[in-house]
Formats: structure tokens, C-alpha cells, sequence
């Protein structure tokens, strides 16, 4: 079974409704294939941050695309190759799992499927993108963001960038999973853009990946505050960077160097206490652990139960069957 089967968009022959599909989810391009004949499947969903899918045309398609000014898009090829260049220039190839390319918005590009090619492609607006690399580095981001148009999935960054998408795809297609946790969606989308920024050769990568200092333990206050106050809705790292007035990286440092653990562990520990809590006065009668800690932001069930017994050296349950 293909991809996100459970978002199917088409399944065609026609080389006109594949263009049509592919326009209407992702951008506007002219389609070709050798005697117009290809076998496109294409499955997409979209969420506040992205657009994720999968495509294949099983034929040497080739897509010409305008700029789109106001998306990234980003292909991960899983199966086969891809042949790539842009307006300036610039040329790369693709190769299954190995690597991808980033169109930028402001570039006409073309695409040179081969038969075999499979990929996950992923649609992210400028303004998301942007802003959320402005997040990590505590200043306006004006300018497009150059990924030098490929990026490299053999390193240990790109690893983690296809592993954390083909988790999503994974949870997406699952019952259960994360189209029905709209908290830890966005959380891993948010973890996405992250990896990608790390992963892409662009001009902001220095800047990105430099050491952090950390800022005095009060500037704190604000935030730790604000996770006590906010510890049942969706928290996002960039949320808190944006409460202590400073990027997602300060953050990060001044959490490790002040209180040993990372902002979300510590919002962790915070959810935790309250599930407790509310284990310890409530009816038991009437109570399940799941809507408890559900309510708290735990989906994950085993997880949490792993998580309240290492802080509380119980299970949840055995914390309700004693009250």
C-alpha cells in the first residue's frame, strides 16, 4: 500500500487530470511524458503548517514549474531518481533515500522523473517557513531562504529529516494516530521545519547551528509561568522563546545550563504533576487514566504510563486504585 492511501487525491491515466491534480495541491506546471502516457497517484493532506504527500507517475514525466512566490517545496525522493534545474543555473540529481531538492519560490525550476520515481513532497509557505526560522534565531527573516537546492539525507541530519517524515506518514496512515492529535501534529511539524533548516546548505545555516549563550535563570520566569498557567493546551518551543523575549536556541541553552533538561521535558514534568493530581481527587469510580491524561496532552498511552512511573515509582492506574 502506497503512502498516506487514507488522503487519496487521484489515481489517473490522463495526462491532463494529473496536471489538474497536482496544480490544484501544489503548484501550477506544465506536465509532459513520452506519448503522454504515465499511471499518477497522488495522495496529500494539509494541515496549518504544510502540505505533506506522495507522488509517482510511473513514466519519464517531465514538470516545468513558474515561481510560486509563496511556497517552498521540498522533494524527497524514496524510489528511483530525479534530474533538476532552476532559472540561475543551478543542476542536481536525486537519488532514492540518498537525496532531495528544495524549490525556492522566487525560481522557475523543471523536474525529470525517472519511470521508477517515488517521492514525498512537502509544501511549506514562505511565511511559515520564514517565521519559523525567525523563531530560531531571534531576528527578521527577510530574504528567501537558499537551500543551494540540494539537500544531502545520507548525513545525520538528512537522516532524521526523512525518518521524521516517514513517521508522519506512518501515524498518519494509522488509526488512531496523529490526524487525530491535533497537539502532536503540530508539534512534529513544527520538529519538520526544524530538521530542515538544519539539513539545507543556506545562507542562515552559520548563524543557525552557532552556539547559543544563555541568558540569566530570572529571564525564566516568564516562561516557567506561562507553562504552569498553560500546561493543558498545545505549547509549542517556539511559544516559550517568544514569552522570555528571546530565539528558540537561548531557550534551549539557558533550560540545559539553569535546570538540566529541555523546555519540553520540563513542560513534561510539569503535565505529569497535574495528571497526578487529578488522579489523587477524583471520583476512581468514574475516572479512566486515558481521559486524564489525554486531557494533559499524553497520546501516546504506554509512553506516559513509562513516563508517570519513572517520576512517581507507580503506574497511573495504581495511583487511582489507591485513591
Amino acid at each position: 500500500m502506497e503512502p498516506l492511501s487514507r488522503y487519496p487525491v487521484l489515481d489517473t491515466r490522463s495526462l491532463e487530470e494529473a496536471r489538474d491534480a497536482v496544480t490544484r495541491v501544489y503548484l501550477d506546471h506544465e506536465l509532459t511524458a513520452p506519448q503522454d502516457r504515465l499511471a499518477m497517484t497522488l495522495n496529500a493532506t494539509s494541515d496549518r503548517m504544510f502540505t505533506l504527500g506522495y507522488l509517482t507517475y510511473q513514466s519519464a514525466a517531465t514538470l516545468v514549474m513558474p515561481p510560486t512566490e509563496d511556497n517552498y517545496h521540498v522533494n524527497l525522493t524514496v524510489r528511483g531518481s530525479t534530474a533538476a534545474d532552476r532559472t540561475d543555473g543551478e543542476r542536481r540529481t536525486t537519488r532514492a533515500r540518498a537525496s532531495g531538492i528544495v524549490l525556492r519560490p522566487d525560481q522557475r525550476n523543471t523536474v525529470r522523473w525517472s519511470p521508477d520515481a517515488e517521492q514525498l513532497i512537502l509544501k511549506i509557505p514562505r511565511l511559515t517557513l520564514e517565521t519559523h526560522l525567525s523563531e530560531q534565531l531571534n531576528r527578521p527573516v527577510h530574504d528567501v531562504v537558499d537551500f543551494d537546492f540540494g539537500i544531502d539525507l545520507t548525513t545525520a541530519a538528512g537522516r532524521t529529516l526523512l525518518s521524521s517524515v516517514e513517521f508522519f506518514v506512518r501515524e498518519l496512515d494509522r488509526p488512531g494516530g496523529l490526524a487525530e492529535m491535533p497537539i502532536a501534529r503540530e508539534q512534529l511539524e513544527a520538529f519538520v521545519m526544524t530538521q530542515l533548516l538544519h539539513v539545507g546548505n543556506h545562507q542562515y545555516l552559520d548563524e543557525l547551528t552557532a552556539p547559543a549563550d544563555p541568558v540569566r535563570r530570572g529571564r525564566l520566569g516568564p516562561v516557567l509561568d506561562y507553562m504552569e498557567q498553560h500546561a493543558d493546551e498545545p505549547i509549542t518551543p517556539q511559544e516559550l522563546a517568544r514569552v522570555g523575549c528571546m530565539s528558540v536556541r537561548t531557550l534551549h541553552a539557558t533550560f540545559q545550563q539553569e535546570l538540566s533538561e529541555s523546555p519540553m521535558g520540563h513542560l513534561r514534568r510539569i503535565r505529569l504533576d497535574h495528571v497526578r493530581a487529578e488522579l489523587l481527587r477524583c471520583d476512581a469510580a468514574s475516572t479512566r487514566v486515558t481521559d486524564v491524561a489525554l486531557r494533559w496532552g499524553f497520546f501516546h498511552q504506554s509512553r506516559f504510563a513509562q513516563q508517570y512511573k519513572e517520576r512517581f515509582g507507580e503506574l497511573p492506574r495504581e495511583t487511582l486504585r489507591e485513591r
